[in-house]
């Protein structure tokens, strides 16, 4: 400790006023009422273990807000140097370290009168409870030796091999006792947010911190509006301490609360290598859609209930609006009443896109059918674009992995892909109809009939990465005939209908095609009037799909 070079001295008006330590080549850190004369009279630093730097003027960077009285928080000063000083700086321990057992002696290096190159004293932190949410309380190990005396303020709080914990605050004796007050660095942070980089984390190297609080610098400087709450919850995982009730105001308060109160050493890689991922997305198509997400399944709970989760995506994070376990039955008034709140999400002006992720055998649902509410029968899929997916595959990180190149290929080329047409007549095997499929790298596939017609067909294109899929869900009933059907009459229509357009921009078109089928004097008769759209484009939806929460638990 004594060899320490980081140790400072500092005087404010010419004379000793208190201590302080290097935090980094400029920056020193002592108490605000140590320098509480800076404005009307000049502050200078010294380092006593290194007395050729000689003093070096400072002024005051950072000031916690105290006010003046001793019992005031926020009595905390970066000092910044008028010079960078060649020395290293203090090293920091990660919170909490005090508080192990057996309880660590701490040292303090101040400065009382008669001691202008320091003396030594040895302390250790009570609790780790904070009085009034502020200060660690520390008393003396034996009952001799250098007390905490002025001088002492603002001196750094120190592990035996050199670790600062705190940083001595006040200073009390009544009656022989021996006590004293350090702000702890997680206090420390909230005066000065600058101190997180230089914090390690539990568990973790402070090349990690660095890197964390970096992302998060260059999040505020490319102004990137992303939910900070669903950060935290991917860094903590399913078992860590849940979300605070009031959630986060921003990302840094979010990667803070991470960094300083989550015990977990893998939850600040997790958090920045999240940040780090929203931060290098890659631009988006076309056409820039805000999903939002309704998921049904079978819940295991019996045989009419469903597991329904409803949530919204924004700058590519999801914000979950609602989940429940319900019989079928109620399905669409919970979707009903949730996607209305879900648009509350989005940011203003976003191009809505409703996506329904459906267990395989539910895939033919008339969801893009159901009404918009109690008070608007419009049909969902003509008040917006809506989309279905299918469970399974929007879960498999393999054709995610396989959809992701598809649609960057579709960026990239020239003109719009060819609709490959799987006829309800066709006798091509399903292992033909896939190997097909695979080899003429296929973007759309259209059918003839529902997936109950042709299941193994439906299979051979939901196993290979075919961004989109569109169907009659009536159509075709079966192959048994040699003359055209509705289904074929459906094909032809769609061929000519989406000639020329982009996949990405395809849900809003299948919404103006249903719109033209609800308006049209025979409605019934249209040939697109059941049209069903499975549109999967993984970089809409960049976060894995993980239940929000277990309704069944």
């Amino acid at each position: 400790m004594s060899g320490a070079a980081w140790h400072a001295r500092i005087e404010c008006g010419g004379a000793v006023s208190g201590a302080g330590f290097l935090v980094t080549p400029s920056k020193v850190l002592t108490c605000a009422h140590v320098v509480r004369d800076s404005a009307v009279a000049p502050v200078t630093v010294s380092f006593p273990n290194s007395r050729e730097l000689g003093e070096v003027p400072a002024t005051v960077a950072v000031h916690g807000g105290w006010r003046g009285d001793p019992k005031d928080p926020g009595d905390l000063a970066v000092l910044e140097l008028a010079r960078e000083v060649p020395l290293a700086p203090a090293r920091f321990a990660p919170p909490g370290a005090e508080h192990t057992r057996p309880a660590p002696a701490l040292v303090a290096y101040g400065f009382p009168e008669g001691y202008d190159e320091g003396v030594l004293a040895q302390y250790r932190a009570l609790a780790p409870t904070l009085i009034c949410d502020e200060w660690v309380q520390l008393e003396a190990t034996t009952a001799h030796g250098q007390p905490l005396a002025a001088g002492f303020s603002g001196a750094a709080v120190a592990l035996p091999d050199g670790r600062v914990v705190g940083m001595v605050a006040q200073i009390a004796g009544e009656h022989g006792i021996r006590v004293g007050r350090m702000l702890p660095t997680t206090v420390m942070a909230r005066y000065w947010h600058g101190l997180g980089e230089l914090v390690p984390a539990h568990g973790c190297t402070r090349d990690a911190t660095r890197r964390l609080y970096g992302l998060v610098r260059r999040a505020a400087a490319a102004g990137l509006d992303c939910d900070p709450d669903r950060l935290y919850v991917d860094a903590v995982g399913p078992f860590g301490p849940p979300l605070p009730p009031d959630g986060f105001d921003s990302l840094a308060s979010a990667a803070g609360y991470v960094h300083w109160e989550v015990e977990d050493p893998e939850a600040v890689p997790r958090f920045a290598d999240r940040l780090a991922e929203v931060l290098s997305a890659p631009p988006a198509p076309a056409a820039s859609w805000s999903p939002i997400l309704v998921e049904l399944d079978r819940s295991g709970a019996g045989a009419d209930q469903v597991t329904v989760e409803v949530s919204a995506y924004r700058d590519g994070l999801r914000r979950p609006v609602g989940a429940v376990r319900l019989p079928r039955a109620g399905v669409r008034a919970y979707v009903q009443e949730r996607v209305d709140e879900a648009f509350t999400q989005l940011a203003p002006g976003a191009d809505e896109l409703i996506t329904f992720v459906l267990p395989r055998e539910w895939l033919n649902e008339p969801v893009a059918h159901w009404e918009c509410g109690p008070d608007d029968s419009t049909p969902l899929g003509c008040a917006h674009p809506l989309v279905v997916a299918d469970r399974s595959r929007h879960r498999s990180a393999r054709l995610r992995h396989q959809l992701t190149k598809k649609w960057q290929k579709l960026r990239t080329v020239q003109g719009a892909p060819t609709l490959h047409r799987v006829e309800c007549c066709s006798r091509e095997r399903p292992p033909s109809l896939r190997k097909r499929l695979r080899d003429e790298d296929a973007d759309l596939a259209g059918y003839a009939a529902a997936p109950a017609a042709s299941p193994d067909h439906f299979e051979a294109a939901l196993n290979t990465p075919v961004p989109v899929l569109l169907w009659p869900r009536g159509g075709c009933p079966g192959a048994d005939h040699d003359t055209p059907c509705a289904g074929s009459t459906f094909l032809d229509g769609l061929v000519s209908y989406v000639d020329g357009l982009p996949p990405a921009e395809l849900p809003r078109h299948i919404q103006a095609l249903r719109e033209e089928a609800e308006a049209d004097d025979e409605p019934e008769r249209h040939w697109a009037r059941d049209v069903q759209i499975l549109w999967d484009a993984p970089h809409c939806f960049p976060e894995p799909a993980a239940s929000l929460h277990s309704p069944v638990a």
